[in-house]
């Protein structure tokens, strides 16, 4: 049908009502002017032709359009309840005329498409991309009716005074639907996008979107949007409603059907122009601003798999798991608590009555057990023989103050607020009888244990109370920020912002992945079993000091459990904060997940050197700074690190002089100063020891270990230098774990050449540990996410559960790596056990 007119109007009803609310005598007047005045401009102007055309489906129409006509394609088709089709238009321009571009607009009944061909498609830095070749897929309005015919139209139309030729088909998609757990095929492209539909089937609330593809590029997008029209099937727009990820060759979204009120929802997969935001390589930039830029083959092969999430059984089964693993711990110490205790008691009765008689038969009261000998902590019995007082012999007599053990247990009984350790070791007789002591070539335990130990013990409490207060001020603001992630994510659907295992990620509320928050309870619960363990050795401990147990005043490894607490508050925490990193995984708050790893690493290191090294351990406000500085050249590392080779300069030099004042430090027990007269002293040493004469280190043991830590800390250093591993944190979480393992193994091996040996506690408390760090490392390292690259390639390691098909491979090193750490804390608390009958003058400082 061919219509010419001077005017026409497309809505001829919705003008007439409005007409009929203005007064005749006006309506009349108007139609004289508009007939009058537009006949004229038709006379004046050029004449639009306007065709309208019956079409049908899978119909290919070659045609051409002007700017002197316009073409409208009127099609039907029924739609059912029952059964949705898809529609598809697919537009081929063959003409080159880039400036005056097609108009389609595709006219439904409640929505409105409009698309130019060639489609131009903007990437980084405004290149611009044509795509002469178009397919979109129209919205499907719901079907009120059991069946029901829907018109659309397509109206072509173009400013060009040459004719332009095109094609156009429409063409019914069968296989709209998607199926569960039917795998689906199809290719799309940045100008030929596509979208499906998925309806939530009976009796299942969750389902899990996989789509893959065997091709790493052309970078794509995935996204979940809700059945409403329009839908935002285009690069520039895909982002603007539902959930939505970046991929290379994965991707998984899970839905919730809470989430969709028509229990239905859109799979829309866009392919971008460029790779950047997927790691490929970026294109070079146009000489000119408007230059056009031939985009190549960008298709993409997709398959998508829509299968049903795990139900509620899953989640509570992986729940009780999760605490029946940890709660067998708790038994078992209970279970070791109760036979040590019957076994203490055994023993105190047969020394209660040596020889199966009763004080009636042998006419004696019964006796004390410190008439025939002691207990220690581990049930181990004392001779009677009178403790001879470590510092009494002839050979370490250096100002050491003999204490009765009356007055000892006097001295306990006064208040600890009384006594400041600036009221011992300060006066100048004290520190000169320091630099003799603590500069002999042979130490023992006894000459560096000889400060008061209601001082020592003040000064390590200390620490827990410093690492509870951080703690709580760490903890608050780091749980509110995921909060803010979380929500984050939530609000804007944008799941690049955390790198989650996608394949198995179980959401749980708001919470996006709640497995990998709840795989850190371990720690938690592992860290307050460790401080009830250590809480009942010390009430123990003090319960031997009140009643004066020669054992525990002047045997064994002084007992100073101030740094225990604080490694079982850091374990605890490490866990509420790794969860707290899980929350919402990324580069800015990995932090979240090492600060504590760094705390505890120190931590431990300190207690091994705090055993023989009571008197001269660092203090908590010393160490607490020194890990503070290690944390915040952690964050420097992760800001600014990547790639700049004047922060692995700086750094690597600071490293290289901290372990050599170290180094120092440990060497001459602190006998030294770092002053103006440094070189000087340090000339004067290599003269008279290397070029004067040469001798040998006086302190052989501590120059074997120094000398071992320098050369891997100086490896470490240059390692970072020349590689710069773009993961910062873990770097620095290598180098505290290279220390701690190196110091714990000369301990072994220096306490075994000593001549002392490891109770059988301690010793399968040490392979026990080993073996579990083995098989945790082992997991650690399967890599299932990394956000040192893009979310779209860290997807690409994400892998399905395995462990009750709800944890995966990192939730199993979070239950490793929990056990592991409290059977070292625990490896730490016991291996010393064996010296509990041991006198103090004849245990080695090493």
């Amino acid at each position: 049908m061919v219509l010419m007119s001077c005017w026409k109007s497309r809505h001829k009803s919705n003008s007439e009502a409005r007409l009929g609310r203005i007064k005749p005598e006006l309506v009349v007047l108007l139609w004289f002017c508009v007939t009058v005045f537009g006949c004229c401009t038709g006379e004046m102007g050029e004449t639009k032709t306007v065709v309208q055309k019956d079409a049908e489906f899978d119909v290919t129409y070659n045609d051409t359009v002007t700017s002197d006509n316009q073409t409208i394609y009127a099609f039907n088709h029924t739609v059912s309840r029952i059964k949705t089709e898809g529609v598809r238009v697919s537009v081929d321009v063959l003409s080159q005329g880039l400036e005056t571009p097609i108009l389609f607009v595709v006219r439904q009944k409640q929505a409105v498409l409009s698309f130019q061909v060639p489609l131009i498609l903007r990437g980084l830095y405004q290149r611009k991309y044509p795509y002469s070749h178009v397919a979109r897929t129209l919205c499907q309005p719901p079907a009120r009716a059991a069946s029901e015919i829907q018109y659309f139209y397509i109206d072509v139309s173009t400013l060009s005074t040459l004719g332009t030729h095109y094609l156009l088909r429409v063409s019914r998609i069968e296989s709209f639907t998607l199926q569960t757990d039917k795998k689906f095929t199809f290719t799309a492209s940045p100008s030929q996008p596509q979208y499906f539909k998925y309806v939530f089937p009976d009796g299942v609330d969750t389902v899990i979107v996989k789509v893959s593809s065997e091709m790493n590029f052309p970078c794509s997008v995935m996204s979940i949007q809700d059945i409403q029209c329009p839908v935002y099937d285009l690069d520039n727009n895909v982002a603007f409603i539902g959930m939505y990820q970046t991929m290379t060759k994965k991707g998984a979204i899970t839905v919730q059907r809470k989430d969709f009120p028509s229990n239905s929802f859109y799979v829309v997969v866009v392919v971008k122009t460029e790779d950047e935001a997927c790691g490929g390589p970026l294109r070079f930039y146009p000489l000119r601003p408007d230059e056009l830029i031939d985009a190549g083959n960008r298709s993409k092969v997709v398959d998508v798999v829509v299968s049903p999430a795990i139900n509620l059984e899953v989640y509570v089964m992986g729940m009780l798991f999760c605490l029946g693993i940890f709660l067998s711990f708790y038994v078992l110490t209970l279970l070791m608590a109760c036979l040590e205790n019957r076994r203490m008691n055994q023993k105190r009765e047969v020394l209660l009555n040596p020889a199966d008689m009763s004080p009636a038969e042998t006419g004696k009261t019964p006796a004390s057990p410190y008439e025939y000998g002691s207990f220690t902590d581990n049930g181990s019995i004392l001779s009677s023989e009178a403790v001879t007082d470590s510092a009494t012999s002839t050979d370490n007599n250096y100002g050491y103050m003999e204490r009765s053990l009356d007055s000892v247990g006097r001295s306990r009984q006064e208040s600890l607020s009384s006594v400041e350790e600036d009221d011992y070791d300060t006066l100048a007789d004290i520190d000169s009888d320091k630099n003799i002591v603590r500069t002999k070539k042979f130490l023992c335990v006894s000459d560096l244990a000889r400060k008061d130990k209601r001082i020592l013990s003040k000064k390590y409490q200390i620490y827990f109370w410093n690492i509870a207060t951080i703690a709580v001020f760490y903890a608050l603001p780091v749980v509110q920020l995921v909060i803010t992630y979380q929500t984050v994510v939530n609000v804007t659907g944008n799941q690049d912002i955390c790198y989650y295992n996608f394949l198995c990620a179980h959401p749980l509320g708001a919470l996006s992945a709640f497995n990998n928050i709840l795989s850190n309870l371990g720690y938690v619960m592992l860290g307050l079993l460790f401080l009830l363990i250590v809480l009942k050795r010390d009430i123990v401990h003090n319960r031997a000091l009140v009643r004066n147990d020669p054992n525990a005043l002047e045997c064994g490894i002084p007992k100073h459990f101030g740094l225990f607490y604080a490694m079982g508050t850091a374990l605890m925490m490490e866990g509420l904060l790794s969860a707290c990193y899980h929350v919402c995984p990324n580069y800015t708050n990995f932090q979240f997940d090492t600060s504590f790893m760094y705390m505890i690493a120190g931590l431990c290191m300190l207690k091994l050197y705090q055993k023989r090294h009571p008197d001269i351990n660092a203090s908590a406000y010393t160490a607490y700074a020194c890990l503070a500085a290690v944390i915040f050249f952690s964050v420097l590392g992760v800001v600014f690190g990547k790639g700049n080779m004047v922060f692995w300069i700086v750094f690597s030099v600071i490293h290289i002089l901290a372990t050599l004042l170290l180094s120092t430090q440990l060497y001459y027990m602190g006998r030294w100063r770092l002053n103006a007269g440094i070189l000087r002293r340090m000339v004067y040493v290599i003269y008279t020891d290397c070029i004067r004469q040469c001798s040998g280190p006086m302190y052989i043991d501590r120059m074997v270990l120094l000398v071992m830590g320098n050369i891997v800390n100086w490896s470490l250093a240059a390692y970072g230098l020349i590689e710069r591993p773009n993961d910062f944190a873990s770097y620095l979480l290598a180098i505290a774990i290279c220390n701690l393992l190196l110091y714990f193994a000369f301990y072994i091996i220096m306490k075994l050449r000593s001549s002392e040996r490891i109770q059988c506690l301690a010793l399968v408390c040490i392979l026990f540990t080993a073996v579990v760090w083995g098989f945790a490392l082992f997991f650690f390292f399967q890599g299932l996410s990394t956000w040192q690259k893009t979310p779209a390639e860290s997807r690409e390691h994400n892998r399905d559960c395995i462990l009750l098909s709800f944890f995966d491979d990192h939730d199993i090193w979070h239950f490793l790596s929990s056990i592991a750490m409290f059977g070292s804390f625990l490896v730490l608390l016991t291996m010393d056990d064996d010296l509990d009958t041991v006198q103090r003058d004849k245990i080695y400082v090493f």
